[in-house]
């Protein structure tokens, strides 16, 4: 029987019965109705907002959090280091490219980048100042102190506050600016444990498989 794994990023409203989630989350623009399941097999979400969503429909979700591109630094130990030259990076979401574009912000990051070319441009940040969920996650995965950027109103808070309660905090505080941001400074670090997802994942669907 064929079925999808979901792991990184807002995509669950995709899932279909029986499909396997490891620590994706809600997109919460996206209509409670939109999702057309009536049972996962879920070994890990990203945090509890995801977790609620879920148990709220009878699915049973263990409470396993952690967005899978925080073990970036466990699967790929060689592949990227920390190589600060600028006080501080900014990683704006997709929407929000064209907002920064014309702030006219220094050390920007762009989205539409490879995702390499992306993690080592993070990685170049003594601060990194984020509208990118996945900006903030990578920063704090290296140990980077990172800001959430709030540039507009386009993206919801739910996968923000699903992702910084899902690390041991409490919901997230945002900047409106560069300066701002700057003197807030870092959120308090996350608390993750790269073993317990990793042993989350479920490997158990290649068993069997010729290899």
């Amino acid at each position: 029987q064929s079925r999808t794994l979901l792991a990184i990023g807002s995509i669950l409203h995709f899932a279909h019965d029986n499909d396997v989630v490891w620590g994706s989350g809600v997109n919460g623009k996206i209509a409670a109705e939109a999702h057309r399941f009536s049972t996962l097999d879920v070994r890990a979400v990203r945090g509890p907002l995801t977790q609620a969503f879920l148990q709220e429909r009878g699915i049973d979700v263990p409470s396993v959090f952690g967005d899978p591109a925080l073990l970036t630094p466990t699967l790929f130990p060689d592949r990227f280091v920390v190589n600060v030259q600028h006080r501080y990076v900014v990683v704006p979401n997709l929407h929000d490219l064209q907002i920064v574009q014309q702030l006219n912000l220094a050390n920007v990051v762009s989205p539409l980048a490879a995702w390499n070319r992306c993690i080592a441009d993070i990685l170049k940040g003594e601060l990194v100042i984020a509208s990118s969920l996945h900006g903030l996650i990578l920063a704090e995965a290296y140990g980077l102190p990172a800001r959430y950027l709030r540039l507009s109103d386009e993206e919801n808070l739910f996968k923000y506050n699903d992702y910084v309660m899902g690390t041991g905090r409490g919901e997230i505080e945002a900047a409106h600016s560069v300066e701002e941001a700057l003197e807030m400074g870092g959120m308090p670090p996350p608390q993750f444990d790269a073993g317990r997802l990793m042993k989350a994942f479920p490997y158990d669907l290649w068993d069997g498989l010729v290899r």
